[in-house]
């Protein structure tokens, strides 16, 4: 039987996207392996978004083509984000390569570029247009919560952003093929899905008739109901709607949690990052949110150093992160994307000062992040346990909150994918720890 290896760089659409190759290379006979060395095929699977997630990935892939050198018979892969948009480059830059294959429905064209003679590079990469069909198995490595896509692409061509050149336009799946897919899984015993999109809560704009996103949430919550938790990302601050907020208020299964990236808080950098909205339309629509959902926990994304970014506008960005209190915020140094406008912006800020706004902003996210969390000590709580949370310290188990937050905790044994109610009794900025109280 010959093996398979899939190494992911980037977000959750990329992991996906590479369970979605594993799925598809089942059929055709191949099981997983862990080991660069037993494996007959590699495929890197890799995001474009970030700089930094691209040389991960040139470099793994220079150091396979060393390795092929000496087991010729290995076949090498480069699929998602960076294929689509490198495409024959790719395959120049690296001879050793056999296959480039990019997003959407060209991931279900993999089996058929394989079956092509040895020795013959072929690249898949024309602009997607379609989605990875929905009759196609996915790898689920865990037993009880998975990624559900529900649409691919973006319609919004931020300045600095890469997507709509990579996932193509947006398009969603059908209500009735999601909801499918969804209960498939909870008759498997699946206790928690996160729906994902590039921008999830615009979905259904396109398809006839049209869907809301709140829509899909209301068809779904009446299918699984408390049996299962639905969480969603990632979302964009022009799509959050009344109609989501009372979803979120009201659906049991829908979790108290929105992935909602601001990226500045200047209204001048974000109408350059053209963006869509000012910093008191987010703000609007972060009041919209904690007016509805009691509990809320808001993470966001922040970019520090866009092109312009003034002493001034980085402050606002601060003062955001303190009027909203953001639960936990991923943040980036500006990495200039080819093909973006940003990238052809003169005023570049200098590495150095980068360097030293993303250190205050992350310095001021774990102030945050820990005064939040502290709030939650006495209190009990529902977690789902996921031994993958406490690899690295086997004397406690662990879990995720409904919030999103994870959970360490000690007390008797529980089975991972049952839900436990730790009483939480000491936090830190990026987790919580607890004693359990009781298990179902």
């Amino acid at each position: 039987m010959p093996k398979l290896k899939v190494i992911t760089f980037g977000c959750q659409a990329n992991e996906l996207d590479s369970a979605r190759i594993a799925g598809l290379l089942a059929h055709e006979g191949y099981s997983l392996t862990e080991d660069d060395g037993e494996a007959d095929l590699i495929i890197l699977n890799g995001c474009s978004i970030r700089e930094k997630a691209e040389q991960k990935l040139y470099s793994r892939l220079g150091a396979l083509q060393v390795m092929k050198l000496r087991q010729p018979g290995v076949r090498l892969g480069v699929a998602g984000c960076l294929a689509q948009r490198e495409g024959d480059a790719l395959l120049r830059r690296f001879p050793h390569l056999d296959l480039v294959v990019g997003n959407g429905e060209h991931l279900a064209e993999i089996s058929q570029l394989l079956r092509r003679e040895h020795g013959r590079p072929v690249a898949a990469t024309a602009e997607p247009v379609g989605l990875f069909p929905s009759n196609l198995d996915v790898h689920r490595d865990s037993r009880f919560r998975a990624w559900v896509g529900i649409m691919e692409g973006c319609d919004n061509f931020c300045a600095f952003c890469v997507v709509p050149l990579t996932r193509g336009r947006e398009r969603s799946r059908p209500p009735d093929e999601v909801v499918r897919e969804i209960v498939a899984l909870r008759d498997r015993g699946y206790r928690e899905i996160t729906l994902l999109g590039q921008t999830v809560n615009s979905y259904g704009a396109k398809l006839e008739p049209r869907v809301s996103f709140a829509a899909l949430l209301r068809r779904i919550d009446a299918e699984v109901g408390t049996a299962m938790r639905v969480r969603f990302t990632t979302s964009h601050p022009k799509d959050v709607t009344p109609d989501l907020a009372e979803a979120m208020r009201t659906l049991p299964s829908v979790c108290p949690h929105i992935h909602l990236p601001v990226q500045s808080g200047s209204t001048r950098t974000l109408a350059r990052m053209e963006r869509t909205y000012t910093r008191e339309a987010y703000l609007d629509r972060v009041r919209l949110l904690t007016t509805f959902v009691p509990g809320l926990a808001i993470t966001t994304d922040i970019i520090v150093g866009f092109p312009g970014e003034s002493d001034e506008d980085f402050l606002e960005t601060l003062s955001l992160m303190r009027e909203v209190r953001f639960d936990g915020s991923f943040a980036f140094k500006f990495s200039p994307r080819a093909g973006t406008p940003a990238s052809d912006f003169t005023d570049q800020v200098p590495e150095s000062e980068k360097v030293t706004r993303l250190a205050k902003v992350l310095a001021l996210q774990d102030e945050i992040s820990l005064e939040r969390n502290r709030a939650l000590i006495g209190h009990q709580v529902e977690v789902l346990v996921d031994r993958e949370l406490s690899k690295r310290d086997s004397g406690l188990a662990a879990g995720r909150t409904r919030q999103n937050k994870i959970v360490h905790f000690g007390g008797d044994a529980v089975e991972e994918g049952t839900l436990a109610t730790p009483k939480i009794t000491e936090a830190t900025p990026h987790h919580l720890k607890g004693v359990l109280i009781a298990s179902s």
